[in-house]
């Protein structure tokens, strides 16, 4: 992920190649989440769930929860509390916070590889200062979404996900069909 996304230009935020977005979710492992909820209805709890669902280690950001278990994970106040390098901060908040938060992570050490905005969080100015401390930055966009759609997972949803494939999965058990993005396209 190195050397990849350098020097934050509005329009350049604007789309990522797909061998980006695929090359970071299999890089990274330990994310931190600012912003979850316990809420089952909100987006933040559900993103949290598909994350740790597929294997991600994730870790709960959020003043009110710290202390308290979160779908079986720890909860933190805030990015310095957390014990151990973060490979990735997902910012699950509004772009108005996202440049604070990623201070907050700019002020780890060692610092994440990853700085993730979720749908509609933009902030051009802290991506430039991530970015010129050698960190990827992604905006605009959700992991969830972007791991079902490389994965195909979307897509036997019946959403087109723009990743053709002539494979059908098999259903392997009971409930909701799981995909890998490591599979096979």
């Amino acid at each position: 992920m190195d050397g990849i996304v350098t020097a934050a230009e509005p329009e350049r935020h604007s789309s990522y190649p797909d061998a980006l977005i695929r090359t970071i979710l299999l890089g990274v492992k330990r994310v931190a989440l600012v912003g979850a909820s316990d809420n089952p209805a909100r987006p933040s709890f559900i993103v949290t769930k598909y994350l740790l669902d597929r294997g991600f280690d994730v870790i709960p950001v959020n003043p009110r929860l710290a202390g308290r278990p979160l779908l079986g994970a720890a909860t933190y106040a805030r990015l310095a509390d957390i014990p151990g390098p973060l490979d990735m901060v997902e910012i699950f908040r509004s772009s108005a916070d996202a440049g604070g938060v990623t201070d907050e992570a700019l002020a780890l050490d060692p610092l994440p590889r990853v700085i993730w905005m979720q749908l509609s969080v933009r902030d051009d100015e802290a991506a430039r200062r991530a970015e010129a401390k050698g960190l990827t930055v992604i905006m605009n966009r959700c992991p969830k979404i972007e791991y079902g759609r490389l994965s195909g997972e979307i897509g036997w949803q019946g959403i087109n996900s723009r990743v053709l494939s002539a494979k059908r999965p098999s259903l392997a058990g009971k409930g909701f069909q799981k995909f890998t993005i490591e599979r096979k396209l």
